[in-house]
């Protein structure tokens, strides 16, 4: 029986939209500070599941401990190793309005959630998807892991209508912030995409989390809105013809 594809693979042959994929979602996660902080996990000693080791500060291990005798003094305890990957969760925010549909921007765009995707499934990421099309944001998914119908998703993802993407936005905020309640010591990243092109709009808030903006914008006149954007959300923005200088 032939082995399976993951969520992804036919973007796998774009080398440069990879790249800028990896881009994308290299920034460093801000640390957690405070009662929600994790400790940092200490290196492997060999395997693909972490210390082979207890750590000095995980929950004691009762029944290895009690395995090994009765014990006498703290020293004895063995405590169980800490995860060496925290959980992760990333949040594409995808811009698809009817000017998305010019000069391939929407196209461009597919590839690369595609590839983020593929990634998202390798890393065992959990993914939430927002669209912004039509007239009103919509939540495709929320937490899930990348699967296929995701990728059917982004498959059959077309342009259409108004551009809701700053409500979209606020509400990404929003759900972010529950999120990181419910689940204190996930690692949060957000990727949105879009072109930019929106009528004036009153200044959103900074997300809650790293984030990245690329920018999808095409043709020979342009607005340049979306860098504006990126500042206000406190997030990189990147350009996605810098797929050209990729080697």
């Amino acid at each position: 029986m032939g082995r399976t594809a993951g969520p992804g693979h036919a973007y796998r042959r774009c080398p440069r939209v990879a790249a800028l994929a990896k881009k994308a979602l290299s920034i460093r996660p801000r640390q957690v500070t405070g009662a929600d902080a994790q400790p940092r996990p200490g290196a492997l000693i060999g395997g693909r599941q972490g210390a082979s080791r207890s750590g000095q500060s995980g929950a004691i291990d009762w029944l290895a401990t009690l395995l090994r005798g009765r014990p006498k003094r703290a020293s004895e305890l063995l405590r169980k190793p800490r995860s060496h990957r925290p959980s992760e969760l990333w949040v594409l925010v995808v811009d698809a309005s009817a000017s998305t549909c010019r000069h391939g921007a929407l196209s461009q765009a597919k590839g690369l959630l595609g590839t983020v995707l593929q990634q998202a499934y390798q890393q065992r990421a959990r993914v939430a998807v927002l669209q912004a099309t039509g007239m009103q944001a919509q939540w495709p998914f929320q937490g899930q892991k990348s699967s296929a119908a995701m990728l059917a998703w982004v498959n059959e993802l077309g342009a259409g209508g108004g551009t809701p993407l700053i409500e979209g936005l606020v509400q990404t905020g929003e759900w972010l912030v529950q999120r990181q309640r419910s689940k204190p010591g996930e690692q949060q990243r957000v990727l949105v995409i879009t072109d930019g092109r929106l009528r004036e709009w009153s200044p959103v808030a900074p997300l809650s989390c790293p984030a990245v903006l690329v920018d999808i914008e095409s043709g020979p006149i342009r607005l340049g809105r979306a860098q504006v954007l990126a500042e206000q959300l406190g997030a990189e923005y990147r350009h996605i013809e810098e797929l050209r200088s990729t080697p």
